[in-house]
């Protein structure tokens, strides 16, 4: 039974113990000074930073400041040694009155802890005021008959200080009749009273004079006197009675003026004017005498001006009663004042941290602050709110102390600034509120890369455009601001065909403009892949990049180039033969022509421009080909002079001329034969051009008389001139060349290609002399066999031993094609001059093929094309060096027209009848084509 009973001794002995250790804590959290009033300004009060833990250069690093309530600052903090010093005269009596000790407390903010100490201050009061009698001069009415012992009340002297200083003892100036006796109330007050000590004798003397003295308690000692006319009166013996001893009332304090608080209300037995009664306030301050107003006949007790609970909420007062014959009554009375809901809530902001970076963490401290409200009870107690944002929240910090943290990361793209509204509500009825409005800056940070409106440019520009055209331009938005939203634009460095891309193009760091730094050639490149790249100026920079192509448009800035015939490097025209069996349709020769340019640019048509004799020859407008467009007659003329015009369809359109001249001849000989019956007129250009042609002959003949003595000296030294001087002996002069000048323009009609083949080491040599290649028609083997003495000269002055002259086998003069070896569409229809351009990639790509296999096989001499081994049909005219290898090749926009001719390399005799090509022979030659 024993345990049972001290286990709740013990655990309430626990509670105790730990009840005392928190309020010891709290005691010791708090920090306490003592300053005595009426020091000087600066006066110090403690050493504050020593107190804080803090070193003296602290306190204005980590921002320690003074925080009160009141609107005057008696205390501020001194920066230099770290002290509380006051701010200026401090007076107790003004700050605390009568109340003891006088303790003035404010909180101490170290800002960058946002932590809050409690200091409280007592003012010890000092003897700086002395005792004050309200009236100094008081006179008292004392009737005759009054007894040795009456007793009269005096006026009491006020002395502000308190304690030791406060009003200690009176003394009475010395008379024989009166003496001074002091009545300590229940509140340590000090009432005087004279003391009647003899009786008054009226008509012996009718006024006595004293001297009443009231000291403190303090050092120095003060005092003050008040100056007391006693007069002797007949007699009066009752003196007013109060109904009450104390009187109470209580009153809000939003009353208005004027309004009936009470009435106090004495009574007097005597009659006539010893019984007559009139009231007025005694001990009272001038405030409270300003406050209220007491009816001197009635007694009543009214509302001068507005109370304010918040100023005083409790008033003290006398009333005091006298009759006609100067007795007197007194009574207390006490007002209390109650509060009424009549004061807003007050918000008032200690500390802003703004702006505050977009990447806070979330519990960052923005704003301290501090709501109080003067009212008292439920009327004073304030709660704080904010209106509902996810970024922030709202924490009660220290007693009234509020916190506004962050509940999020901001981000100021966007929200660049937040008005927040703080709204203080009391707990009165009706509840009042104050709203503080609090505008936050979000300060930026680099979080944001510029970004482009679009993934991908593309721009087209025409080419040869001038230096420094402007492109295109580019434009990156960055959500940032300041230097974070300052975009600057560059290109990636890359190479375009071996060359820096910075050569090509240039961009303004500023406008994202791209120059062009050069005129640019689609038929270089055709466009440019390029990156560009826009970087913001924020630490550290961000960037993105956007590809940006530039296509290039072609235009008509190149002339079609006529590729065959090709003019002779000396400057003559070249010969195309056409024989007089001719028919109509017969193809006597093909103008091939390409353009660098692209599309519509190189789309080609050829027209004949001029003609010697309008109507006999036809151009294919997309094949180029030249036909006769009627059987040749005898009248017509041996020589006959074309300009055929190639045109391309760009705008505005570029062309290229080419001069042909086709002899109307069967064989080298009748052109010979006819040339030899014309007489050419006399024409002062054909004179001229004699002497031209006649001066290329000397150097012709002189050129080939070096060749075979050079010959002659070779064969000897291989010991066989005894062979070499039998076919010297019998050779005759042979012609180098025929010269033949039709209507004043000499052309070169034929071309000797020797080829030399000398074997060392053996006395057996090989020569040969290919027979010479015409344009068109050439000497039958036959013809050559009978009449051409060249042919016989050769065969005759050149036997060698054992090595048979190999003579080379003359073309073909059909220039047909197959349908098979037709090379685009241009001759897919055969006989057709309006055939349709080449119009999609595959039919380029097919050409181009076609065009680089013929080259091949023109290389290595495998080509089925006519005129010798891998010249297609042009070495009958420039000679066997001559070979596609020499076409530039215009792969990638070049449209070759076809044809519905072939040359063929068939070796067999020719028996001199007409040729079986052109259109003369449609259905013979589709024949061919179906086997």
């Amino acid at each position: 039974m024993a345990a049972p009973t001290r286990r709740p001794h013990c655990r309430r002995l626990i509670l105790l113990c730990a009840l005392l250790g928190m309020l010891w804590e709290a005691r010791a959290g708090q920090i306490r000074y003592s300053v005595p009033e009426e020091t000087e300004k600066s006066y110090i009060v403690g050493n504050i930073s020593k107190d804080l833990g803090l070193e003296t250069r602290e306190l204005a690093e980590r921002g320690v400041r003074i925080i009160t309530k009141g609107k005057t600052q008696l205390f501020s903090l001194s920066p230099r040694s770290g002290c509380l010093v006051t701010a200026g005269r401090i007076d107790r009596e003004e700050l605390c009155a009568q109340s003891a000790p006088c303790l003035l407390s404010f909180k101490v903010l170290v800002e960058d802890r946002v932590k809050l100490y409690g200091v409280e201050v007592e003012v010890i009061d000092i003897n700086d005021n002395a005792p004050k009698f309200e009236d100094e001069n008081l006179i008292v009415k004392i009737s005759e008959i009054a007894a040795p012992g009456a007793r009269y009340s005096l006026p009491e002297a006020i002395d502000p200080d308190v304690g030791i200083n406060s009003l200690q003892s009176y003394q009475l100036s010395p008379n024989r009749h009166f003496s001074l006796h002091l009545q300590t109330g229940d509140d340590g007050t000090i009432n005087p009273e004279l003391v009647l000590e003899h009786t008054l004798d009226r008509e012996e003397e009718s006024t006595h004079h004293l001297v009443l003295t009231a000291y403190d308690g303090g050092d120095p000692r003060r005092s003050s006197t008040a100056l007391i006319q006693v007069t002797v009166l007949d007699t009066n013996d009752n003196a007013p009675v109060f109904d009450q001893q104390v009187y109470r009332v209580k009153v809000l304090e939003n009353v208005a003026p004027g309004t009936l608080l009470l009435t106090v209300r004495a009574s007097d037995p005597d009659e006539g004017a010893n019984g007559k009664v009139t009231y007025k306030f005694r001990k009272i301050n001038e405030k409270q005498s300003l406050l209220f107003h007491l009816h001197e006949n009635t007694g009543e007790m009214t509302v001068a001006k507005n109370l304010d609970y918040e100023e005083c909420s409790l008033y003290e007062m006398e009333i005091q009663a006298e009759d006609g014959g100067g007795l007197k009554g007194r009574t207390k009375v006490v007002v209390t004042v109650e509060d009424v809901n009549d004061n807003r809530p007050e918000v008032t902001i200690t500390s802003l941290f703004s702006p505050v970076r977009e990447d806070a963490p979330p519990g960052t401290v923005i704003v301290l602050f501090n709501a109080h409200d003067q009212d008292s009870g439920r009327n004073g107690q304030v709660v704080c709110s904010i209106q509902e944002n996810p970024s922030f929240k709202l924490e009660n910090s220290v007693d009234d102390y509020y916190r506004l943290l962050t509940a999020q990361i901001l981000d100021r793209e966007k929200a660049s600034e937040y008005n927040i509204t703080v709204t203080a509500t009391d707990r009165g009825t009706p509840s009042m509120s104050t709203e503080v409005h609090i505008t936050l800056y979000v300060a930026d940070i680099n979080d944001n890369p510029p970004a482009f409106s679009q993934t991908s440019y593309s721009v087209c520009l025409p080419e040869n455009n001038p230096r420094g055209t402007s492109i295109f331009s580019v434009s990156a938005h960055d959500p940032d601001e300041n230097e974070n939203a300052k975009v600057t634009y560059s290109l990636v460095e890359n190479t375009i065909q071996g060359a820096p891309l910075s050569s090509y193009v240039s961009m303004n760091s500023d406008t994202g403009v791209l120059y062009a730094l050069q005129s640019f050639d689609y038929e270089q490149f055709r466009s440019l892949q390029m990156q560009v790249k826009a970087s913001d100026n924020g630490h550290p920079p961000l960037s993105s990049n956007v590809s940006l192509s530039v296509f290039l448009l072609d235009q008509n800035d190149n002339a079609p180039k006529i590729l065959y015939p090709s003019l002779p490097t000396d400057g003559s025209t070249g010969v195309e033969l056409a024989p007089r069996s001719a028919e109509a349709g017969y193809l006597v020769t093909k103008v091939v022509a390409v353009d660098k340019d692209s599309g519509q640019n190189a789309w080609l048509s050829y027209r004949l421009l001029k003609a010697s004799e309008p109507g006999l020859f036809t151009v294919g407008l997309r094949s180029g080909e030249v036909r006769t467009a009627r059987a040749l007659l005898e009248r017509d003329a041996l020589k006959q002079s074309l300009v055929v015009a190639v045109q391309d369809h760009g705008q505005p359109p570029l062309s290229a001329t080419i001069t042909l001249t086709v002899a109307v001849a069967d064989s080298i000989p009748d052109i010979l034969a006819d040339l030899g019956s014309i007489n050419t007129p006399a024409d002062p250009d054909s004179d001229i051009t004699l002497y031209l042609v006649v001066a290329v002959a000397v150097v012709s003949c002189v050129f080939l008389l070096f060749v075979l003595v050079l010959l002659a000296l070779r064969l000897q030294r291989w010991h066989a001139s005894h062979l070499l001087q039998d076919a010297m002996g019998g050779s005759t002069g042979v012609p180098t060349s025929h010269i033949v000048g039709v209507h004043g323009v000499q052309t070169f009609l034929q071309t000797y290609s020797e080829e030399f083949s000398l074997t060392p080491d053996s006395g057996k040599s090989h020569l040969i002399f290919p027979q010479p290649n015409y344009a068109d028609t050439l000497i039958s083997q036959e013809s050559c066999g009978k009449s051409d003495p060249l042919c016989n000269s050769v065969e005759s002055k050149f036997p060698i031993d054992d090595t048979p002259l190999v003579p080379q086998a003359p073309p073909n003069t059909d220039w047909r094609f197959s349908q098979a070896q037709r090379p685009g569409t241009s001759g897919s229809q055969n006989g057709d001059e309006t055939g349709t351009w080449p119009n999609n990639q595959f039919d380029t790509e097919m050409l181009q093929a076609m065009i680089l296999a013929s080259a091949s096989e023109a290389a290595d001499g495998s080509s089925t094309l006519g005129g010798g081994a891998g010249t297609m049909g042009l070495s009958a005219r420039y000679g066997p060096q001559f070979t596609l290898q020499h076409v530039p090749d215009y792969r990638q926009n070049v449209y070759i027209p076809g044809s519905n001719a072939t040359l063929t390399n068939a070796a067999g005799k020719r028996d001199g009848k007409a040729p079986a090509g052109g259109n003369g022979n449609k259905k013979k030659s589709g024949k061919k084509e179906k086997k």
